[in-house]
């Protein structure tokens, strides 16, 4: 199947995508019962980002707080890096000139965290700290700078009592432990008809039912297209071009594109086969 552009986005990001969604999110994370989406703003915070944002869910709360979110199949050790890079950029943004005045700028409080619902095992919550990257001088010395993610394990079953705080969360993990069981179940077929019979079970039983109904030819396109696109680059990998890879993401950071998958992404929607993608990488290398 080629990817459509119109489904770059994750099916996470595209379940989240509207203030109630990200309120309803917010209140499961952290045990609250906030009922008003006013307190919930989206869009300023995005125009601090990169016109197409890097993670996978970012909102302020009440002007005092600001939660990024990212969405993970597989753990990257490097995530407060990369927080670290989106915190500074979005602060950045949002101070401006006015970090030369004498007067204390104060900041909204930035909570990072991830969400992970891949195969492999993971406890219910671990956090990664940014001075674990740090090279090791002495033990005594000072850390002058430290950013901690929170990784929560999402998948089925883990942590129910966070999952009973969020329907659609709770849907979410219920229809990818569907879309999986399905896939070792009928394992000839293909994914694509795994998904399909994820979305009925999932109808049929009250899981999502309404936005499936209305965008299950969305959905399927959309996890298709994060297949396709890990399937890509493995491809490219098993034939040897690592380094291509590698440079591509260098490029990709560059020309200010979101990641260097969707630069795969962006080759595979316009109907190139794996050996023209892997062409086309070589040649940024």
């Amino acid at each position: 199947m080629t990817a459509n552009k119109k489904y770059k986005d994750s099916l996470f990001r595209h379940l989240f995508n509207t203030k109630s969604a990200q309120l309803e999110l917010y209140n499961a994370i952290y045990g609250t019962n906030y009922q008003d989406e006013s307190i919930i703003d989206t869009n300023t915070l995005l125009k601090m980002l990169f016109t197409s944002p890097e993670n996978d869910l970012a909102f302020s709360v009440n002007e005092k707080m600001l939660i990024l979110f990212e969405h993970q199949s597989t753990i990257n050790e490097n995530m407060p890096v990369r927080m670290l890079t989106y915190i500074t950029r979005i602060y950045e943004k949002r101070v401006g000139k006015k970090i030369y005045r004498k007067s204390l700028v104060k900041l909204p409080r930035p909570e990072f965290i991830v969400l992970y619902n891949g195969k492999e095992p993971f406890p219910k919550e671990k956090r990664l700290r940014l001075s674990d990257a740090f090279e090791k001088i002495d033990d005594s010395d000072l850390i002058s700078l430290d950013l901690i993610v929170r990784v929560i394990n999402i998948n089925k079953g883990v942590n129910p009592k966070l999952a009973r705080r969020s329907k659609i969360l709770d849907g979410y993990v219920t229809f990818i432990a569907k879309v999986r069981e399905y896939e070792k179940k009928y394992p000839r077929k293909k994914l694509e008809e795994a998904i399909k019979a994820a979305i009925r079970y999932c109808i049929k039983n009250d899981i999502l039912a309404d936005y499936l109904k209305q965008n299950s030819s969305e959905v399927v396109n959309m996890l298709m297209t994060e297949h396709n696109v890990k399937d890509a680059i493995e491809v490219a990998r098993e034939e040897g071009i690592e380094k291509g890879i590698e440079r591509g993401i260098e490029k990709g950071i560059e020309k200010g594109m979101e990641k260097t998958k969707n630069y795969v992404l962006d080759l595979m929607a316009q109907g190139l086969s794996h050996e023209e993608i892997k062409k086309k990488i070589e040649e940024i290398s």
